[in-house]
Formats: C-alpha cells, structure tokens, sequence
C-alpha cells in the first residue's frame, strides 16, 4: 500500500467516525434544490428565488416551429445538452424515490418543481414522433461568447436525433428520466405521471428500434461537449431499467436480461455518470430482481458488489484514487461528478444490503452496510468544509466557499443591476476580473479541488471551478439521507 493511500484510508476512516465538525445537512440540501432554480431556461415562474435570474431564450425552436423553451442550461453555459440534462433528471427522480421521505415537505415540493422544470421541458424535446431534440443553441457560439443568458444572441440552432440520424443513448436516458419522474408524481399529480410514463415508453421504443449514437449524426455539435464515449447500450439497459421499476412489465425484464451481454463489465463495473450507467445499472437491477420471473440475480449483484470494492479505500480491488484528505478521485473534469454520483449508489446499495441481511468480502475484507454509509458520508463532508482548505465546495454553504465559478450568469452584472445588454466580446472583462462575481449561484457545487487537496478559485479552472446540473443531482439525495440520519 502506498503512502498516500494509506494515508486516504486513515483520513477517511476518521472522516467517517465523525472526528470532524458535524455539518448542516438541512441547509445544504435547501441551497442544493435552489441551484436548479439559477439554471433555468426560458420563462421564470412568480416563485423564482434566486431573484439575479431572468428570462431568457423566450423563441428556443421557434424558427422550426416547435416549441423548445424552458429546461435547463447544464453548467456555466447557455446551451441546452438535452443527455446531460436528462440523466440530471433521473439522478434527482431517484433521489426523490429514495429519500424523498427524509427531505421534509418544503424541500420534497421543491424537489417534485425542479424536476418539472426537466421533465416538461423532456415532453417538448420529444413532441414530434420520429425526432429527439437532444440540444439548443451553438456551443461554438456560444462558448466562443461570456454573456448572460438574459443577453444571448448567439445562434439558438436546433439540432435533432432522427429515425435516418438516430441517437439511442440520448433518447434513452430520457426515456429513463421520464420513467423515474413519472414514479414520483404518481401520489400527488396522477394525469402528469400517466403523461410522462406513456411518452417515456415511446421513446424508449424509438431509442431500441433505431439503434445509433448520436456521435454520428450529430457528432460536429455535440463533442466535444457531451460525446457518447461509453456507446449506447448501456442507456438502452437503463432505460429499460427504469421503465421495469415504473411499470412492473416483464418485457422490460427480459429486455434487460437479454441484453445485458451487450455490456463490457469488465472494466465498467465501477463507471457512474451522465455517460456510463454501468454501476448504475447494477445497482438498480439489484433491487429489482426480487419477485422477477425468471430469478436471475447475475451479473447484477457481483458487478454491484464489484462497484462496491473498486471504491472502498482498504478493499484490494480499489480503482479509484483519494486525496490526501480523503476525496474520492477519477480520471476527467468535474470530478465532484464522480464523487457524489459515487456516493449515492454506495448509499442505496447499502439499504439493500441491510435489507438482505448482506456483506461484501473485498479479498480478505469484508464491508458491512454501515461501511458503505460511511465512506459516502466521508465524501459529503469533504465536499461540505471538512477538508484541508476548511472549505465548502458548495457556493453559498459554510463561511468559505468558492466565489469566482465558471458561470457566466453569476459572474457578469444581474439585468436588475446593469440593464444595458452586455455583447459577447465586453463580457470578457467580467470573465478576466480576480473580483469575485457579483451574483450568488446559491447551493452550486463545483468541479472541486485536484488531488492534492488545492483549488485555485479561478474562473478560468473551468475543470474544477464550474458548477454542474449532474453534481448536484445525486448530492440531492445523499443530504437528503444525512439530514434524518
């Protein structure tokens, strides 16, 4: 065992026995639904709390006719990348399936808003049979451009996945959104459950019969912003995974098992992410093969119990990294991302496991439930304040936290303070400023810092100083879970 590793695995064994500042997981979770609310596209409800944000991209699709305004910008841009946005959606669907019940009934209604935001947004994408409109606005542009949303006048292009051009992975994580959500508007909004569940299913159909990835037919505007690196027919397992959970239909079922084979576990099995389901997957067929005919727990429980000691810091089989201060590092940008999502599946898969009565033996040690709670724990708290910077990697939370992000919006003047447009070119002044910016993105949680324990707070850091709709997705959840236990 190496130094640092040994190092990881004493910090985060303290870290998780609660040697450090406990945190308040009511507020962050409050701040980390709020976040949602600065990312919006289109027309801003009366209830708008983060007050900084107006309307914007008011004639999305126009120019074709269809109605696309609305959903959400995915990071400190201002396009619409409809995968991204999405698996956000499912990711805060599943939290709400999961932990909805500790959230308390403010936060849950907020929770059930922001998800609507998403999914009716999703309902507009996918409006047209035979199209998936799986992104708005010209990233080249737009990129090229440090300008508010309210401001835009960069291109707002369409682009559509099609039966000649077809997109399975970004129309079957829709699909997957949609069948996550439809569960949980069921108790208080039936007729928009029916909706969602019903266009969910004929996604998911488009998505399986017009099989390709929409790196080919829209690969020129889609990478290098949110390629599909990890091929669809891990979308198509998940979102079949979900319309199982959804609608208990065994030919979502035998979808699953007859194409599962389709997957390279090999050396998937601990992949999370708006890209890659794997770990996903086995982890939420794990809790759905009860009462499945036929029984067929493989590969789902070894590939889930496989995730689980690839990121355990004393299992022999880790695959992941840890910081000195004990944060869990992958490969890649934004690696909160990884962190959080990582963090909620040991979450879940430790509630099956206690349900069942269960451990996992990674080589010669063995994880209990609790240990999985812990090691997620670990990660929340780092990412909260409990760290070698003492600080909070969640905008607004705790008494230092990162103040120059990578976000246009927070970062140039609020139309209620400067109401004179500001061009694409004058933005970049604010984008060069060392202040900090002028408008709080309240309960946005960045890239965060690098393996050294280090964070700049650079605007220009994007990789570990822009905020994300896929971070704060699964960190929903996890507060969610810390909050009442």
């Amino acid at each position: 065992m190496s130094l640092i590793h040994g190092l990881s695995v004493l910090v985060v064994a303290a870290m998780a026995t609660g040697s450090v500042a406990s945190h308040n997981y009511g507020d962050a979770l409050t701040k980390s639904i709020m976040f949602y609310e600065g990312q919006r596209s289109g027309k801003l409800p009366p209830t708008q709390r983060i007050t900084w944000r107006k309307d914007s991209a008011l004639r999305d699709g126009f120019e074709i006719g269809v109605d696309l305004v609305g959903g959400y910008y995915d990071a400190g841009d201002n396009v619409k990348f409809t995968f991204p946005m999405a698996f956000s959606m499912t990711m805060l669907a599943w939290s709400v399936l999961e932990f909805g019940q500790s959230m308390g009934s403010s936060e849950l209604q907020r929770s059930l808003d922001a998800i609507q935001w998403g999914t009716d947004y999703l309902l507009k994408a996918t409006s047209i049979p035979g199209f998936v409109f799986a992104q708005v606005g010209d990233p080249y542009g737009d990129h090229n451009c440090w300008e508010r949303p309210e401001d835009m006048d960069t291109p707002r292009t369409p682009y559509a996945v099609s039966k000649q051009f077809p997109g399975s992975e970004v129309s079957a994580e829709i699909a997957a959104a949609l069948a996550a959500s439809s569960m949980v508007f069921r108790p208080t909004n039936r007729g928009y459950s029916a909706r969602l569940l019903k266009r969910a299913r004929m996604v998911f159909e488009f998505a399986d019969k017009y099989r390709g990835s929409y790196n080919d037919s829209l690969g020129p505007w889609v990478c290098p912003f949110y390629c599909d690196f990890s091929g669809y027919q891990d979308e198509l397992i998940w979102g079949a995974a979900w319309l199982l959970r959804a609608t208990k239909a065994p030919f979502y079922w035998n979808y699953v098992l007859a194409n599962i084979k389709n997957l390279d576990n090999s050396s998937s099995f601990s992949e999370f992410g708006w890209d890659t389901k794997h770990a996903g997957i086995n982890v939420l067929a794990s809790r759905l093969i009860k009462g499945q005919t036929p029984y067929v727990p493989e590969p789902f429980i070894t590939n889930a119990d496989k995730f689980v000691c690839s990121v355990l810091p004393e299992s022999p089989t880790v695959s992941v990294s840890y910081s000195p201060g004990g944060l869990l590092i992958k490969p890649g940008g934004s690696n909160l991302q990884r962190a959080t999502a990582l963090s909620f599946l040991l979450l879940v898969y430790s509630r099956s496991m206690s349900r069942d009565n269960r451990v996992i033996r990674c080589g010669n040690v063995v994880a209990n439930p609790a240990r999985l709670v812990q090691v997620a724990r670990s990660q929340v708290d780092y990412i909260l304040g409990s760290n070698p910077m003492k600080m909070s990697y969640m905008v607004g939370y705790g008494d230092k936290f990162p103040q120059k992000i990578h976000h246009r919006g927070s970062s140039l003047p609020s139309v209620s303070q400067h109401s004179q447009r500001i061009d694409c070119v004058s933005g970049g002044t604010y984008f060069s400023s060392n202040n900090p910016n002028p408008n709080l993105l309240t309960g946005a949680v960045v890239g965060g810092p690098d393996i050294k324990d280090s964070y700049a707070d650079s605007r220009a850091d994007f990789a570990h100083s822009e905020p994300t709709t896929y971070i704060n997705a699964p960190f929903v959840g996890l507060l969610a879970y810390f909050k009442s236990h």
